[in-house]
């Protein structure tokens, strides 16, 4: 049986309900969970044909075809709620309480893989709802629902995936946050799902923190001091579990990206935030997949925002969306075989 993948929609005043429900259209086996009504107005703009149904067991939606099938926890929301690029509070603790239910859906084994649609945290975080104030994005907030106790964040496109040291976070809390661990649990994780995406071993190419490198020590010491221990920290930890990884770096990150673009390197580990996704966007823009190594389950994600400017307009693209399910199911195969974690 293929994959039943849940997909949380994402912001329901954003371009979240239209990419998903056009890409549930366009497979079997996927159960969206948002707002009923949401979903249904967003299957009228970007002009889908078919019915819009919300079912109460997530079976159902696996087992049936020919619909849109949702799920909707709690109370619908009011119109005013929903409303295309005017995102409210209740929409913010809606946002946070599906990706819960979504979560909750695949931790129970009703479904095997989470897809995550564009939330905004900042309507999350200022919604009111129970723990919504922390949640600084899906990754970390997975991470403590499933009490995970080493996650990383990464984005993959069909040639490459780029894994980050740090995920968000202010920058002038970074340089602290980058640790000899987290660089290692970096170097392990990808490798590991690199070797299984693309098979063999992986080839990996490693970010600096400061510009050239630290140029000696003359621009920074954590290349030497934090970065290179934890390289060969996480060299160790792939061997020992059989996916040895050939690392190089660290290096500028510019130098890395252009190396990696020329198929140099099928993985990349970043240090920060913007340091992977700046690159990862320019060279595979909507198609690049948000991928949580280290959880327990297997979650993807669209790599674009909200869309608030162009949400209720039938603008917005699904590629992003249909490749993240895509690749939630590719990961999930592998799970099956015994290939990733």
């Amino acid at each position: 049986m293929r994959p039943r993948v849940v997909v949380s929609v994402g912001c329901p005043s954003g371009i979240g309900p239209e990419v998903a429900v056009a890409c549930a259209a366009s497979t079997s086996g996927v159960l969206l969970v948002g707002d009923h009504a949401a979903l249904a107005a967003a299957a009228r703009t970007v002009g889908c044909a078919r019915a819009i149904v919300r079912v109460d067991r997530p079976e159902v939606a696996f087992c049936a075809k020919g619909a849109v099938f949702v799920m909707q926890p709690g109370s619908a929301l009011r119109e005013r709620d929903r409303v295309p690029g005017r995102p409210t509070r209740a929409g913010g603790a809606a946002q946070l309480a599906w990706i819960d239910a979504a979560t909750d859906l695949v931790r129970a084994g009703e479904a095997d893989a989470l897809v995550t649609g564009p939330a905004s945290k900042e309507v999350i975080a200022r919604s009111g709802a129970p723990g919504a104030a922390s949640v600084l994005g899906h990754t970390e907030h997975l991470a403590r629902r499933l009490r995970a106790r080493e996650v990383v964040m990464a984005f993959a496109t069909e040639r490459l995936v780029t894994a980050l040291v740090t995920t968000h976070l202010p920058l002038r809390a970074v340089p602290r946050a980058v640790t000899k661990e987290r660089v290692a649990a970096g170097v392990f994780w990808l490798s590991e799902v690199v070797s299984r995406l693309f098979g063999g071993g992986a080839n990996v190419g490693i970010c600096a923190l400061n510009p050239h490198a630290g140029e000696g020590g003359l621009l920074g010491d954590e290349e030497e001091r934090v970065i290179r221990p934890g390289i060969a920290l996480g060299r160790a930890r792939s061997r020992r579990s059989g996916h040895p990884v050939l690392v190089t770096g660290p290096t500028g990150a510019e130098t890395v990206f252009r190396r990696a673009k020329a198929g140099a390197h099928d993985g990349v580990l970043a240090m920060y935030h913007d340091q992977a996704t700046i690159p990862m966007k320019l060279l595979g823009f909507g198609e690049a997949v948000n991928v949580s190594l280290g959880l327990p389950i297997v979650r993807t994600s669209v790599d674009h925002g909200t869309g608030h400017d162009i949400a209720g307009k039938g603008v917005a693209s699904a590629r992003g969306m249909v490749s993240a399910v895509a690749l939630a199911r590719r990961l999930c195969a592998a799970r099956r075989e015994g290939k990733v974690r």
